[in-house]
């Protein structure tokens, strides 16, 4: 197992260091109607600030669960849930908590300077003290609430009806995916942002003529006042039938012209077109399924049980001990994802150009880079393993074909 995780940290090293290396100290042609010289150097020393520090996360993490292994500190604590529970499924969920909780609290530091150092000094974090302590306590209740109903349901069902797990289980995920999938804007956005219906006038007009016109049916267009974190831009679509609904970053709108706001969202209708959001929701309900299965078929091994320290296997140490022995194909799924993903992306913006036009979606794009210091020159093999959306250069030649 240790040599597993050694593999895979040496492995996403190397592509860091490839992708740190592939830098351009020439602003790219395409950009240098939007990029000034010391804006082209911030972009470049936020992706070197940002690529130094995963290195000491990620170091740091990987050592923590060698160390776990090495000491049979999961076997630890194991023993520490079952000493406060001999119910397998409190036992579960005291386990799971007491790993989540300590994880959380022991990499705090680097979350604080995350936020408060390397965001602060390239100018986008716009979190308070009181917000970043609000929004920690809110994401631990949450994670205590869904993700201990989730949990003690599905280790129920394995002590409950072991022969038919993976499938009872298999329904319970894709119903709580479907469930937030839905009404993940009503009930956990508000939590921490404040959401209220596009105001009338030119924006919320072009929106709704431009859906009209390509046959989306759409109600609810929302923006939310993400400015209180952070000045980055971004928009999104969220829930599935009825529900669906638009959401702007209020910096988006400050930002960009009410034709480049249509132009992303024009992307994101072409997602919607061409389904592929229910072809991903498909794909990942199938994936679930085979991990479902394979977990089961795994779950009551005593060697897999002993090389975690645990003289008889349990669920919470059999998922645990999954995760990491599976690594390497959750790896390889990944990259075959990730090539997926990249396509669809090429077909909602050919979508967005013939729908509303190439140059408004360009220039969106340009603004969005600048406006996020975006990386404009990935090292090819890193966009292979890691990109699930085209480097923003390969977009706009694409776009440019036939504009």
């Amino acid at each position: 197992m240790i040599g597993i995780i050694l593999f895979f940290y040496l492995l996403e090293l190397w592509l860091k260091v490839l992708n740190l290396k592939h830098q351009s100290e020439a602003i790219p042609a395409e950009f240098q109607d939007v990029y000034d010289a010391e804006k082209y150097r911030q972009s470049q020393l936020y992706k070197k600030t940002n690529t130094r520090f995963s290195f000491i996360t990620s170091s740091f993490a990987t050592l923590l669960i060698v160390l776990m292994l090495w000491f049979d500190g999961f076997a630890l604590v194991n023993r520490w849930a079952f000493s406060v529970s001999s119910n397998p499924v409190w036992a579960g969920l005291t386990y799971f908590a007491i790993l989540y909780f300590a994880y959380d609290i022991i990499t705090l530091p680097f979350q604080i300077y995350d936020t408060f150092v390397i965001e602060e000094k390239f100018g986008f974090n716009k979190t308070t003290v009181k917000t970043f302590i609000t929004d920690k306590l809110k994401s631990w209740i949450l994670t205590i609430i869904i993700g201990g109903v989730l949990l003690g349901l599905i280790m129920l069902i394995f002590y409950k009806t072991q022969d038919y797990f993976w499938l009872l289980a298999w329904g319970v995920i894709i119903a709580f995916q479907l469930f937030f999938t839905m009404f993940y804007s009503d009930l956990i956005v508000p939590l921490f942002n404040k959401q209220m219906p596009l105001p009338e006038g030119e924006l919320r007009d072009k929106i709704e003529t431009y859906a009209a016109s390509v046959g989306y049916d759409l109600k609810d267009i929302y923006q939310i006042d993400s400015s209180r974190r952070s000045t980055k831009l971004n928009a999104y679509f969220s829930g599935l039938g009825k529900k669906k609904r638009i959401v702007l970053y209020d910096t988006l709108i400050e930002k960009l012209t009410p034709d480049e706001i249509v132009a992303v969202l024009a992307h994101e209708v072409g997602h919607y077109k061409h389904k592929h959001i229910l072809k991903g929701f498909i794909v990942s309900v199938i994936v679930t399924g085979i991990y479902l299965y394979l977990f089961q078929l795994f779950s009551s091994s005593v060697l897999l049980a002993q090389a975690m320290g645990v003289d008889q296997p349990n669920f919470h140490i059999a998922i645990t001990a999954f995760g990491i022995l599976f690594s390497p194909i959750e790896f390889v799924l990944g990259i075959i994802t990730n090539v997926f993903s990249r396509k669809n992306e090429y077909q909602a913006d050919a979508f967005a150009k013939e729908t509303y036009g190439g140059n408004l979606l360009i220039s969106a794009l340009k603004k969005l880079s600048v406006e996020n210091l975006s990386n404009l020159t990935p090292h090819p093999l890193y966009v292979f393993f890691y990109y699930s959306h085209p480097p923003l250069l390969e977009r706009i030649k694409q776009l440019k074909d036939n504009v």
